[in-house]
């Protein structure tokens, strides 16, 4: 039988119907496969949605054809669609991604957020610390809605770094400071006004429990927290405290509200905690007395 999209003639139609089934014979890919073969066929053919419905009958080139053959098999290893890509969406604008750093999640948004509702003067000189930047989305996008303020990034992957200067100079973030650094040791001495992070918080325990396309494709030392998930917490928090003025915020992205992360937080003067969209109180907010 032959692969319908080597047949002279594929249509964007039977690109999704042949990609859809496909995805679909993988279990933890059946549920949204035809949203899968969609965005991939974007990637492939350079086509919206809206196109694509548009233009059920519209021939492939065999050059659009190959590489959206080899996207969905790649995805039927489990790749991200956003590794396909390239890129993913962050508040607005779009990141370079890679294996090289986490992919930017909706819950990490709410930093942002709340940020903004902490520190509503736009114009404000803030100085700013994101610790574990990653990709640099939490940085870059500070530095960005506030345009006066200073902002040092600090990761202890150099490949997490690259990409992040990469996603820097595409989106015009000129005035940050990356350094390499374990937590905040390379910034000894210095002050900060407010401190973000989204550090390692998954417990080790709980990796069997992932979709493989995060534990096969994403890193490790940007997911898991050791036993119980707070072991970097257990470290930043401290650290943290040390370096923020008084009055000032650290915002840390967490697993959710534990007994245990509540203590952590305890040498703060005001602390509150920012739900995500699932009702998880994902957000750790707490306030340098």
């Amino acid at each position: 039988m032959h692969d319908p999209l080597t047949i002279k003639g594929a249509t964007v139609q039977s690109a999704l119907t042949f990609g859809t089934a496909r995805l679909a014979m993988s279990d933890d890919l059946r549920e949204n496969a035809a949203r899968d073969a969609q965005q991939i066929l974007e990637i492939a053919t350079g086509l919206t949605r809206v196109q694509m419905l548009a233009q059920p009958d519209r021939p492939l080139r065999e050059e659009e054809a190959g590489s959206f053959q080899g996207m969905i098999a790649q995805r039927r290893g489990a790749v991200p669609i956003q590794h396909l890509r390239g890129s993913q969406e962050f508040f607005g604008r779009d990141f370079f991604v890679s294996p090289d750093v986490l992919i930017p999640r909706p819950e990490t948004e709410h930093i942002v957020e709340e940020v903004l509702r902490l520190y509503p003067d736009r114009n404000a000189p803030l100085k700013i610390a994101d610790v574990g930047t990653g990709s640099g989305i939490l940085a870059i996008t500070l530095a960005l809605e506030y345009p006066k303020s200073s902002v040092t990034a600090l990761d202890i992957s150099p490949a997490a770094l690259r990409e992040a200067r990469t996603n820097a100079a595409r989106l015009g973030a000129d005035r940050i400071v990356f350094l390499e650094s374990d937590l905040m040791a390379a910034v000894a001495g210095q002050s900060f006004d407010l401190i973000v992070s989204n550090p390692p918080y998954i417990p080790q325990q709980e990796a069997s429990t992932l979709h493989r396309q995060v534990v096969l494709h994403e890193p490790h030392l940007a997911l898991f927290g050791g036993e119980d998930g707070l072991d970097i917490l257990r470290r930043l928090i401290p650290q943290a405290s040390q370096h923020l003025v008084p009055g000032g915020w650290q915002l840390l992205e967490t697993a959710g509200r534990t007994a245990a992360l509540d203590e952590l937080l305890k040498t703060g003067k005001n602390q509150h905690y920012v739900a995500d969209l699932q009702g998880i109180e994902r957000i750790a907010c707490v306030q340098q007395a």
